[in-house]
């Protein structure tokens, strides 16, 4: 018998008075896969994780969680479900190891604790310090324990990196990988490209709370937009530039200095510029947002279609 997917989302809306945060959400995440909800902010990721967990109803549309609808059988959803929420609140005069075990025993002590000092010690947290003299990385990394310590079966993560170091990144997705393994299935939203390539298997994409489009992480590669800054030592002809696949200059240019935006692999722009006398090149990766701007057309439908 095939196990019904993880998650299901068919026809998802929400408004938030005149907003539509969600316009027809389309969703399916296999059970035992770890998939990223790529987007720019406010594209709808977290809306759509606080309806999965039915911390908000939508307007319309069909989900299921684990084989659950989340409006009917809320508790047993969120008792198999580790939820890390954009912003956690928790009572700054507790410990870490306090907080930790208050919601243990709101799950009814389902958490071995050597498993909870085991992932404090992966993430270089003391339990001992009260929650009031955290930085916001350090309770980032409360929220990430008290989401992993019960082994649930489903992982919602929104944002699951914010405000760590790269070393402590990688962590994370290292013990993301080890709760797939273990069987578990991993939702996480971002915004980072990077991110969402290092970990995820499976990518969907948002955008002005429609999916546009579901793709292997290899897929980011080549919507990857760059943009050159390039400085001449004497005036050139920069046409044979322009016309190089996937290169499109940016404001005008004098001969010595030229802007390129840049999409998909950069190794055309670089064996060209080989040829021209070139003193100095800068570099620097478009933000989410304006890629989105740059690679989507406004019906939210890809170049492709």
């Amino acid at each position: 018998m095939i196990a019904a997917p993880a998650i299901e989302i068919e026809g998802l809306t929400k408004t938030y008075g005149s907003v539509k945060a969600l316009r027809g959400v389309d969703l399916r995440v296999k059970r035992g896969e770890i998939l990223g909800f790529l987007g720019p902010n406010g594209a709808g990721k977290t809306t759509t994780i606080r309806c999965l967990l039915d911390l908000i109803r939508p307007r319309s549309g069909r989900m299921r969680v684990l084989g659950l609808d989340p409006a009917k059988d809320p508790v047993a959803v969120r008792a198999r479900t580790g939820y890390l929420p954009g912003e956690l609140n928790m009572e700054g005069n507790l410990t870490v190891a306090q907080a930790l075990h208050y919601l243990n025993e709101l799950r009814g002590r389902r958490s071995d604790w050597s498993f909870v000092l085991h992932l404090a010690g992966r993430l270089e947290l003391d339990p001992a310090v009260p929650i009031k003299n955290l930085s916001k990385g350090n309770k980032q990394k409360v929220g990430l324990i008290q989401a992993l310590m019960h082994r649930p079966e489903l992982l919602l993560l929104d944002e699951p990196t914010s405000g760590l170091d790269p070393l402590m990144q990688q962590e994370v997705y290292r013990l993301l990988r080890e709760a797939r393994d273990g069987g578990a299935t991993v939702f996480f939203s971002s915004h980072v490209i990077s991110e969402v390539e290092a970990i995820a298997e499976r990518v969907a994409i948002i955008r002005r709370g429609v999916i546009v489009e579901e793709a292997a992480p290899g897929r980011l590669i080549d919507m990857s937009l760059r943009r050159y800054r390039v400085r001449f030592s004497e005036p050139v002809e920069v046409t044979p530039l322009i016309a190089l696949p996937g290169v499109l200059p940016v404001g005008s240019t004098d001969g010595m200095e030229i802007t390129l935006q840049v999409e998909g692999e950069v190794d055309r722009l670089i064996k060209a510029l080989a040829s021209f006398p070139v003193s100095d090149l800068q570099s620097e990766h478009l933000s989410l947002e304006e890629l989105f701007l740059a690679y989507y057309r406004d019906d939210g439908k890809g170049k492709g279609g």
